[in-house]
């Protein structure tokens, strides 16, 4: 698997001050698998903001005592990044913090602005200096200048949105409020939950709402904005139901934990069900069914339980590798390093391996030799994505047609390709199931944007001048 999603956002608000760092140390740490490149942390303390941020996995950033430098506070807003627009430097960490005229703020997000560049060059023709080449600056210059004559900090929020166009799941910390907001189409998740003493924990997942022990309450709507104070919850609907719903399909796929609940749907149920889609619509004969780690393990269950094959551990992911693994040149070796196969489970075997998706083809081609020189005597690959043939905007990491290995080759030509016997893909006609019936975006795989895109030429050159500043 070669896709990445960008990060996971984490706010928590509290009517007296509490260790609310340590709330976002959980919740970061559930949200470790949406980005592993940096994280940060940023405390208000009675109007005072005080951060702790850094290249490296939470365990890294926040090891020994250096949790116990944050203060305690009544608020507290948290992120974990894997970059898809900027580079990997400390500088791109986020939450980033803004002060302005009518006083200071801290941002966190989750998503991808599709018209990022028209905005950077609009605000760069005005006199705006970037400090770094992420969009979420681009979020905090409009918002800071939409408060310059907004009567409040979620008015000009509310403003702001009028400009954007893609996917932003945003938290955003005022000194005395804690905002969230959910972009109008709702590309990326966004929940929040209660604590016990009173207060809120928003997140990108449920799962961290757990992690932070919140019990969860619902789902940030597409559009909506929601504004936290110690005189309780304001909901704003004026950009609800404007666009239609179009929530990323990877999510049920690939990004979110399988724990998860995004939506209303269970992100574990949603990749079972997509596991007897692929029984259904590509059957195998075969003799044992097994998972890619971790996001093919659901998927595995159910085209077993479908087709009545056998699931089985075929195999094993070394969970300890973290970002600070020096990875060796040959792909081949990483694979090796980082997946084994179970001898005794898949040789003299006929196998169905199900995965979550094939991008450019050069991680499954080494999956499929780890089996074969494990023994297996066939091998039947299933995907759990349609082909990937277009680039994404809204957040992932494949923001160019270059490489996509669908783009060029048939099935048969990809599964000849990485070594599989045959290879079988998920039906984009059924994808709305995985979502329980609701909107998803799904460009990746049809090319039907629900917002305008930026040509290819014209994104490339943008990113060349950002991998300059």
């Amino acid at each position: 698997m070669d896709l990445h999603e960008e990060c996971g956002v984490f706010g928590v608000i509290t009517p007296e001050p509490s260790d609310v760092a340590a709330d976002c140390y959980y919740g970061l740490y559930a949200l470790q698998h949406r980005g592993q490149e940096s994280c940060g942390i940023v405390v208000n303390d009675d109007g005072v903001f005080v951060s702790k941020k850094d290249l490296g996995l939470v365990s890294e950033v926040f090891a020994g005592d250096a949790l116990s430098y944050l203060p305690k506070g009544t608020m507290a807003v948290a992120h974990t990044r894997y970059g898809t627009t900027g580079a990997n430097n400390r500088s791109n960490c986020q939450p980033i913090e803004v002060n302005h005229q009518k006083g200071h703020m801290a941002i966190a997000h989750n998503g991808n602005l599709a018209n990022a560049s028209a905005l950077r060059s609009e605000l760069e023709l005005s006199g705006a200096i970037f400090h770094t080449t992420s969009d979420t600056e681009t979020i905090a210059y409009i918002v800071t200048r939409e408060r310059l004559c907004a009567p409040s900090i979620e008015e000009a929020v509310s403003r702001a949105m009028n400009k954007f166009e893609g996917a932003y799941s945003l938290i955003l910390m005022s000194p005395q409020k804690l905002i969230c907001v959910r972009d109008p189409h709702g590309f990326r998740p966004l929940c929040y939950g209660t604590l016990p003493d009173g207060g809120y924990v928003i997140a990108s997942e449920s799962c961290a709402l757990h992690a932070a022990g919140a019990t969860f309450v619902r789902n940030v709507m597409p559009g909506e904005i929601l504004v936290f104070s110690k005189d309780g919850v304001i909901l704003r609907e004026e950009h609800c139901n404007r666009q239609e719903k179009r929530l990323c399909v990877f999510e049920y796929i690939y990004f979110a934990r399988p724990d998860s609940v995004i939506d209303g749907v269970s992100v574990h149920e949603s990749r079972v069900h997509a596991g007897e889609i692929l029984a259904e619509t590509h059957p195998a004969d075969a003799d044992i069914v097994i998972g890619v780690p971790d996001s093919g393990i659901d998927a595995a269950l159910g085209f077993s339980r479908q087709s009545g094959i056998p699931y089985g551990i075929g195999l094993v992911k070394n969970k300890y590798i973290g970002r600070t693994f020096i990875a060796p040149k040959d792909r081949s070796t990483q694979v090796k390093i980082k997946l084994s196969a179970v001898e005794s489970a898949v040789s003299g075997k006929r196998v169905v391996l199900v995965d979550d998706s094939i991008v450019r083809g050069t991680t499954s081609e080494q999956i499929v030799r780890l089996l074969r020189e494990a023994g297996a005597t066939e091998i039947h690959m299933r995907i759990t994505a349609p082909p990937f043939r277009f680039p994404c905007y809204y957040g992932t990491d494949v923001d160019s047609k270059s490489g996509l290995i669908a783009t060029e080759h048939t099935t048969e030509q990809i599964a000849a390709m990485i070594g599989a016997d045959s290879l079988g893909y998920f039906p984009t006609e059924r994808l709305p199931e995985l979502s329980g019936g609701q909107g998803i975006c799904s460009a990746c795989f049809d090319g039907s944007y629900p917002t305008a895109v930026p040509s290819e030429g014209s994104k490339n050159r943008f990113e060349r001048r950002l991998s300059v500043c």
